[in-house]
């Protein structure tokens, strides 16, 4: 009786163990459905990416062109936002036209979504580079034409400022792509900074400069009202001046002496000087006269009323 109860007990646990090792193994295969899903991710994914691919290199042909004329030339495009949207609306259409028709389930169509977002990405990143680029050129043409208005017209920094800072904010608005995270406002700050610094320097300069005409002015004005006392010392002292005043050289021929004589403020004077006379090997002996006339005669008048 006891061996009949071994039997079957051993009978028993040799049933559960295969039992279980029967259910271990069907639970550590997986089901052939989620290979098949697998398998066509990724396929369909590799086909997403070859397609990606084509239009990268077909949309980067537009961008360099766009390369050249902003860093190569330094040449503002217009309307470069709506240039750039339209090179990657262009793309994306023709990746949704060269796409694989997608399988249905989630993990082809993430992979699609997911494509679609990196191209988008990889055409953006280089066009925001001359999107930057871009700014800078439009930051230097708008200060050039703040200098310029602040010059060459009577108007004020302020409104100088405001023309440039509109000037450029009507370029950046055009050259910034709708659909995107592009953003100016850091540019327009710097341009404002820099003008900023201009007129307050210009402003210092010029109040320099009118500084320095009025000191100028104040001397002049000075220098004037000493001459006038001067004038009326004389007077007190010589009595009325006569208002005329008369010079008279004259240079004696063949001799190097020459005579000045002067009639100034009511008094005369009269000056013998020796000077030689450069000119006289290219006049001959005699000069042009051997008395007195033009040629050796000099002869001023000025009177003061």
């Amino acid at each position: 009786m006891r061996a009949c109860l071994f039997a079957i007990a051993a009978i028993s646990s040799m049933g559960a163990s295969s039992a279980f090792h029967s259910s271990r193994n069907s639970a550590s295969a997986p089901p052939s459905f989620l290979l098949s899903i697998r398998g066509g991710a990724n396929e369909y994914e590799a086909k997403f990416e070859g397609v990606k691919a084509g239009v990268i290199e077909k949309a980067a042909n537009k961008i360099e062109e766009a390369r050249r004329k902003i860093v190569d030339e330094g040449t503002i495009i217009p309307d470069f936002g709506a240039k750039a949207d339209a090179i990657c609306s262009a793309a994306i259409e023709e990746f949704a036209k060269s796409a694989p028709s997608e399988a249905e389930g989630s993990a082809s169509s993430s992979a699609y979504a997911r494509k679609l977002q990196e191209l988008e990405s990889s055409l953006d990143a280089p066009l925001q580079v001359l999107y930057l680029r871009q700014l800078s050129l439009l930051r230097e043409q708008a200060l050039s034409s703040y200098k310029s208005a602040s010059k060459a017209s009577d108007a004020s920094d302020y409104e100088a400022m405001l023309a440039a800072d509109s000037q450029f904010l009507r370029a950046a608005e055009s050259s910034t792509r709708k659909s995107s995270s592009w953003t100016y406002e850091a540019d327009r700050s710097h341009l404002q900074s820099i003008m900023s610094e201009f007129a307050t320097t210009h402003k210092k300069l010029t109040e320099t400069q009118v500084k320095s005409s009025q000191q100028q002015s104040t001397a002049m004005q000075f220098l004037q009202h000493q001459q006038q006392m001067i004038q009326q010392l004389q007077m007190q002292l010589y009595g009325q001046s006569s208002p005329w005043n008369v010079g008279v050289a004259y240079r004696i021929p063949d001799t190097n002496f020459n005579l000045q004589g002067s009639y100034q403020q009511g008094r005369a004077n009269l000056q013998l000087s020796c000077v030689p006379d450069e000119y006289a090997p290219m006049l001959g002996p005699n000069g042009f006269t051997n008395g007195v006339g033009p040629g050796n005669l000099g002869l001023s008048l000025n009177l003061s009323i």
